[in-house]
Order: structure tokens, then sequence, then C-alpha cells
């Protein structure tokens, strides 16, 4: 275990590293078959529905006497989520969208500024 970088061994140096993302990004475009400029945003969960079957289904099962009648979740193993990018092309007439997924980070910046090697701090 000695071969291992001294940042995966120390727990509280892994916790410092923060993920700095670029809000644009020249990839390639499915529809548009070629390397695009591209916005990247975070993917956020979208509100759930209401009249969804599931949620339909469970609001119908709780209704009435008899308490929570499905198992709740406890037992939560990880301390982060994977990060999802949204990249949309910005070609006026294209405009598609696609998801990437990024390794697990404790903290995630979009557009932030760049880190350069031997400036002077100033206050």
């Amino acid at each position: 275990h000695d071969a291992l970088p001294t940042l995966w061994r120390e727990g509280e140096e892994r916790d410092a590293i923060m993920v700095n993302v670029p809000k644009t990004r020249r990839t390639y475009c499915k529809k548009c078959r070629k390397h695009q400029p591209h916005k990247v945003t975070q993917y956020k969960k979208g509100k759930d529905s209401l009249y969804a079957q599931g949620k339909r289904r469970y609001d119908r099962k709780q209704s009435g006497y008899g308490g929570q009648t499905k198992p709740i979740f406890r037992k939560k193993a990880k301390t982060t989520k994977k990060i999802v990018l949204r990249l949309e092309c910005v070609e006026p007439n294209c405009r598609s969208k696609r998801m990437l997924a990024i390794k697990r980070c404790k903290h995630f910046e979009l557009g932030g500024d760049k880190k350069r090697k031997g400036q002077v701090i100033q206050f």
C-alpha cells in the first residue's frame, strides 16, 4: 500500500480537491455530426409528477388507517453523488442536448477561476 500516492491515504487532503469545469466545451455533436461548442450546465432532477403510476399507487396504499406501508430507506452508504453534465449545442438550428457523467466529488464548481501555478495571491 506504500505505492499509493499520499493523496489517497490521508482523508483530509482528498476533501480539498475541487472539480472546476468550464461553462463551454468544444465536443462532438451527434446531430451536427461534428465538433461544436457546447454550453455546459449541471443536470438537475425534475419535479416528481403527482400522477405517475407509482405515486398514485403509493398514495392509495398510504391513505386510511395503518401507518407507513412501505419501507423507508435509511442505510445510505455514499457521501457524494456522481456529477452529470448537460451539454447543449450552441448552433442556433441544432440545440441538441446530451448528458455526460463525470466522477464523484465533494466540491463541484462550474466556470470558476482557473488555478495558476506560481502566482502571488492578492487580497
